[in-house]
């Protein structure tokens, strides 16, 4: 994939490979020590709020997982298992 600035990320929505709305972008999460990228964490959309294909937060947010990221464009897409 190639190089994208975070900042670029901000407020991008995210749709599942499927087409459907899952939300948008509210932060990423990493390991400071090695700067892996883990999860999207995204402001689920009505229709995404009881999607069961990703963990939550505790705070109402969706996680996705870095691997599950198939393309940035105009939207982050995502696979969906």
């Amino acid at each position: 994939m190639p190089e994208i600035l975070a900042e670029n990320l901000s407020g991008k929505a995210i749709m599942g490979a499927d087409g459907a709305e899952l939300g948008m972008l509210y932060n990423i999460t990493m390991d400071t020590d090695t700067g892996t990228l883990h999860n999207l964490v995204v402001e689920p959309s009505a229709a995404a709020e009881n999607d069961t294909d990703f963990e939550g937060d505790g705070d109402g947010h969706l996680l996705v997982p870095i691997d599950r990221v198939q393309a940035v464009k105009d939207h982050i897409i995502i696979r969906r298992e």
